[in-house]
């Protein structure tokens, strides 16, 4: 089959796109892990599970790990695409590259229960995740006008 663009062309962001949405789906399993472990430590009080409203701390640690990863999702993924096809694939690879490890450490920062206030911490994931959406928008707007 002939492909109207060469895929090799787009390793590197196809590599970053594929570790972005396999760590999307290892936050789905922490999700999963989190929520039978809090049914089974319920059970064994004979009580029920209350996942939406009984504000166990571990359970918002880890859906806010997910969710804070699915917002940012369409602007990172859309914008990458647009740097890889206008701006060029080394320099989107490895700034993608930054944004998946901020990424893959933001549940490493937030810890295993999420309090009232939002830690400090979470500015060394989120902060470079920031820096490289601004950057592909940057790269798109130098391209544009260069």
């Amino acid at each position: 089959m002939d492909f109207p663009l060469d895929p090799s062309a787009f390793a590197g962001p196809l590599v970053v796109t594929l570790l972005y949405v396999g760590l999307y789906y290892a936050f789905q399993v922490n999700i999963l892990r989190v929520k039978t472990a809090l049914q089974r430590e319920a059970a064994a009080k004979g009580e029920k599970f209350d996942r939406y409203f009984g504000q166990d701390r571990r359970m918002l640690a880890a859906d806010r790990i997910q969710l804070n990863m699915l917002e940012h999702m369409p602007p990172f993924l859309i914008l990458l695409w647009l740097n890889a096809v206008f701006v060029g694939g080394i320099s989107t690879t490895i700034v993608g590259g930054i944004y998946v490890a901020s990424r893959a450490l933001y549940p490493f920062l937030v810890g295993s229960r999420l309090g009232r206030s939002v830690k400090a911490q979470i500015v060394v994931a989120t902060g470079p995740g920031y820096g490289v959406i601004a950057w592909y928008v940057g790269a798109l707007v130098w391209a544009m006008v260069a």
